[in-house]
């Protein structure tokens, strides 16, 4: 399967010669001819072939049952997915190349990379000290409905990359009769796959979300991240040797699973509990099994070896704590005080596991019943256990041994802590807004709490935060159910961060967070639970999330208004000072186009970095970016990099949502080099040495840009009134509202406004569809209407002005990035493909009007991104991606095909059993499609 000359066509020719039997083996002939024909009619239309080419495709397509036609889908889609596990594996085997050449030098994007260049940038030891006792990388998983792949798939196409690794890297150390047996493996697994079905048969529950969010960290982060923290380590004693470096837990995961509520009605307060259940229970359960290990490992004798007292004080107390544990330890374990105190530690454990499945959180005056008294309460318990172990074996020689797995363990439970990850809830301003109103109703306050205006809400807010009476009482009765499940929210959140665990549950964050009177009124819930108690504690981070224009615009005044009140700021001191924001990018680019979001995005940075300066206040700022780039997605490092200089002060969170998990958490090796890039980045970022401020003429263009690029954005998607029927028709976005990935509808609320539609379908849809029309639409016409001093401002020639753009090209992150992920993404669309979408618009004039509006943005784009850029073609800087795209769009464009077809006859009002049937095989397309461009939402 490995060529010498070409590994990754080798690998790909072996796996589609794999396909082609497994295909013609489970479907005969006939459908392994179908394929080749398409293929190769798809290939030369791509070479050039005209018109007729491609009406003979068409009608070969629209000539073929739906069976036929879903064959022909899950062999491309099968296919796609074939081939992306060969360029993972080639990355890597490339990676892993490079290292060897260029050892012991670093590998580029590394930590190592990182820490030698904060050495020769004269950083200094104290420095990085300081820095690392107020770091924090937090990635948030989110249930997104982006991933469109089933679990079961993602086990399968795991199995897979494990065999071509095998063969890739280990190539020369097989024997014959191995490699046969790890070609066997990988076509048995494609027949699995060929057998399987392609798309879910229902919607996943939130619950289905939680466990394949575990799936991640039970089979590769759990035992990652120990090893992330040994490299960290590792690189600040080589090129620090003077310091003694202790390092905290840097690197911690958040998530959304069962706790992201705005929009999503299936995430109850019921849900919420059973999630921290599954994530608890899994890292108990892990832990469990890593003790085991320790058990088999520390074997030491006191006959043998010292063992330091405060060991043997622990045991005598577990023992007597724990007398039936201390019953059960063998005789022969007599004189080993190392497993003495890890029976108890796997004792207390297991009573700690048992406590999570079995207690019913409740909230209320009534006293529950606690843990048992063994049980571990929170994660510095176990730390504090293990630490005397640790410690107990360095001074009296054991230094290896405390080395290996006991520091691994150890790391494990300082970034994974008892539950896995840190649990966000997250609900809609307004949901808050229509509760307050109906409590201080019902209570007697305030008649009409949406009527005031925003002095009145603050002084009213404000009040109740200090005071101390209840406003609701404890049986919720004679409340809407939408208020009476938002208040059951925050008293069940109180409940388990009261009586499961005080860690897992740290930040309650407000969509649409408009007014400083959001924010309070959440205080003020919080407050109501005893989850704040002014001046006493204060339990939650309270985080306002900034998404559209005018929200980021605002953002500053409101957070300067917010941090000038003195109940907010007792909260804020009981929480360390450390203010939270979340800002987003899907909403901001869905509402103002790609450039404006990102500029506001920037702009916002920086002016809530002052704000936050000025009042003394820590900022942690966190970005909820998406895959796509139109959503803020792109490379993790360069996302880090191009943020506005000293703003990141080594706090930082990030989503990673939908089919992001499993691209960059799938397999142990892909996941410790984007973690190592992300650490990098951030690294890098979070010293004044290390990076430069723009220009001031820079800061001047960018705005007349985005103002220019917002211009066009708006005047086609939202001034046009023909844009909504083309996007409704020209695309599956009806289809893709129906899929079957997701638990959340598409829509905030029952609406055909595109203000209402969620980011993530609108993004879907536009890839689908091949137009991409997210990730780049005004950016042509911004960088013409500056260059061309179109805006008035009367400041240099066009040659002059285009100098400047190269420069801010060369000279300026922020710039770079925005048009490389530009050019990412426009190379994915295909105009002539995005043509015969357009014919399915029932108004071909308005189908002609709007396309020829985006198709010509698209020509300006092309042609300015190449002009600034200085390349002839776009991609050109990147030849590898641009030769793996253009490689890929010929097998991509029968699925274009096919779909279009399937979109026809769904549209045509079918019967019920022939619609079932269409719709499984849209469904089937929409998955190829996203696996042959790499990209949903």
């Amino acid at each position: 399967m490995i060529s010498e000359r070409d590994p990754l066509s080798a690998n790909i020719r072996a796996l589609g010669n794999a396909l082609g039997r497994v295909l013609t083996d489970q479907s005969g002939a006939a459908a392994f001819a179908l394929e080749e024909r398409v293929r190769l009619m798809a290939k030369e239309l791509r070479a050039g072939g005209g018109p007729e080419l491609t009406r003979r495709l068409q009608e070969l397509i629209a000539a073929l049952s739906v069976a036929e036609l879903h064959g022909l889908t899950k062999a491309f889609t099968l296919y796609f997915g074939l081939v992306n596990l060969a360029e993972a594996v080639e990355r890597l085997r490339v990676l892993r190349e490079r290292d060897m050449r260029s050892a012991p030098a670093p590998r580029a994007e590394s930590i190592g990379a990182a820490v030698a260049m904060l050495r020769a940038h004269g950083v200094p030891a104290e420095a990085i000290r300081a820095w690392l006792d107020g770091a924090l990388m937090m990635p948030v998983l989110t249930a997104h409905p982006t991933e469109s792949r089933r679990r079961t798939t993602l086990i399968k196409q795991r199995r897979i990359f494990d065999a071509l690794l095998d063969l890739s890297l280990g190539e020369r150390m097989l024997l014959p009769h191995e490699r046969a047996a790890t070609l066997a493996r990988i076509e048995r697994e494609i027949v699995g796959l060929w057998q399987s079905d392609d798309v879910r048969i229902q919607k996943p529950s939130v619950l289905d979300e939680v466990e394949n969010g575990l799936f991640y960290f039970q089979t590769v982060l759990y035992d990652l991240l120990p090893q992330i923290d040994r490299v960290f380590a590792q690189a600040l004693a080589e090129h620090y040797p003077e310091q003694a470096w202790e390092l905290p837990p840097l690197l911690r995961f958040g998530s959304w699973m069962g706790g992201d509520r705005d929009g999503n009605p299936f995430v109850t307060p019921e849900v919420t509990v059973e999630t921290v259940r599954l994530m608890r229970a899994s890292m108990i359960r892990h832990l469990l099994a890593c003790v085991d290990g320790l058990f088999t490992d520390l074997s030491q004798s006191h006959a043998q070896v010292a063992v330091g007292q405060p060991v043997l004080d622990r045991i005598a107390a577990y023992a007597a704590l724990l007398p039936e544990t201390a019953a059960r330890i063998s005789p022969h374990h007599a004189r080993e005080p190392y497993r003495q105190l890890l029976a108890f530690i796997r004792a207390r454990l297991e009573q700690t596991l048992a406590h999570t499945l079995s207690h019913e959180p409740r909230w209320g005056a009534e006293p529950v019943p606690g843990p048992p008294p063994a049980a571990y309460r929170q994660s510095s318990e176990l730390l504090d256990d293990l630490r005397l172990i640790n410690a107990s074996l360095c001074a009296n020689g054991g230094n290896l041994v405390a080395g290996g797995l006991l520091r691994d363990v150890i790391a494990k439970v300082a970034i994974f802590r008892l539950h896995t990850a840190t649990l966000d809830i997250r609900q809609h301003s307004g949901r808050h807004l229509s509760a307050l109103d109906e409590i201080f109703r019902i209570a007697g306050l305030c008649p009409d709490y949406t009527a005031l205006d925003e002095p009145a809400r603050i002084a009213l807010l404000a009040a109740e935060i200090a005071g101390s009476r209840p406003l609701t009482p404890a049986r919720l009765t004679g409340y809407t159910p939408e208020t009476a499940e938002t208040i059951q929210t925050f008293r069940t959140v109180a409940a388990l961060i009261e009586q499961v665990d005080p860690e897992v549950i740290e930040t309650y964050i407000i969509s649409t967070t408009t007014s400083v009177s959001d924010i309070l009124a959440v205080l003020l819930l919080c407050r109501e639970v005893g989850l704040y108690r002014p001046g006493e504690h204060s339990r939650l981070n309270v985080v306002p999330l900034f998404e559209t224009g005018d929200d980021l615009t605002n953002a500053p005044g409101l957070m300067d208004e917010l941090l000038a009140l003195p109940i907010y700021r007792d909260h804020l001191a009981l929480r360390g000072n450390l203010q939270e924001i979340m800002l987003g990018y899907s909403d901001s680019n869905k509402e103002g186009g790609f450039v404006a979001a990102n500029w506001a995005l920037y702009r916002a940075q920086v002016e809530l970095s002052a704000v936050a300066d000025h009042h003394g206040v820590r900022l942690r700022l966190f970005h909820g970016r998406g895959g796509a780039v139109g959503r803020g997605g792109g490379p993790a490092g360069q996302a880090i990099l191009s943020q506005p200089p000293g703003t990141l002060r080594g706090q930082i969170k990030m989503t990673d949502q939908g089919e992001m998990i499993s691209d960059r958490y799938l397999d142990p090796l892909t996941a410790s080099r984007h973690l190592e890039q992300v650490i990098n980045a951030v690294l890098r970022a979070g010293f004044p040495e290390m990076s430069r401020p723009p220009r001031p003429e820079w800061l001047t263009a960018m705005e007349q840009i985005a103002t220019a690029a917002r211009a066009a954005y708006r005047a086609l998607i939202y001034e046009n009134p023909d844009f909504l029927v083309y996007f409704r028709e020209a695309t599956p976005i009806n289809e893709i509202s129906r899929l079957r990935i997701g638990s959340r509808p598409a829509s905030r609320r029952k609406s055909d406004r595109i203000e209402d539609l969620r980011a993530i379908p609108w993004v879907f849809s536009w890839m689908q569809s091949r137009h991409t029309l997210p990730g780049w639409f005004g950016l042509g016409s911004g960088l013409a209407a500056f260059v061309e001093g179109m805006d008035g401002a009367g400041m240099a020639d066009a040659p002059g002005r285009l100098t400047l753009l190269r420069q801010m090209y060369r000279g300026w992150p922020f710039f770079k990035t925005l048009l490389d992920n530009a050019q990412l993404i426009i190379a994915k669309a295909d105009m002539a493909i995005a043509r015969r979408y357009a014919e399915l618009v029932s108004d071909q004039a308005l189908a002609a009007a709007i396309y020829g509006a985006i198709s010509a943005e698209y020509e300006r784009t092309r042609t300015m991104i190449c002009r600034v850029a200085e390349i002839a073609e776009i991609l050109d800087a990147q030849p590898v991606l641009q030769r793996a795209i253009r490689q890929r769009n010929p097998y991509v464009d029968p699925l274009s095909y096919v779909q279009i077809e399937l979109l026809r006859r769904l549209r045509a009002n079918p019967d019920p059993e022939a619609q079932e049937a269409l719709e499984t095989a849209v469904l089937m397309s929409i998955n190829g499609i996203a696996a042959g461009l790499k990209n949903t939402g």
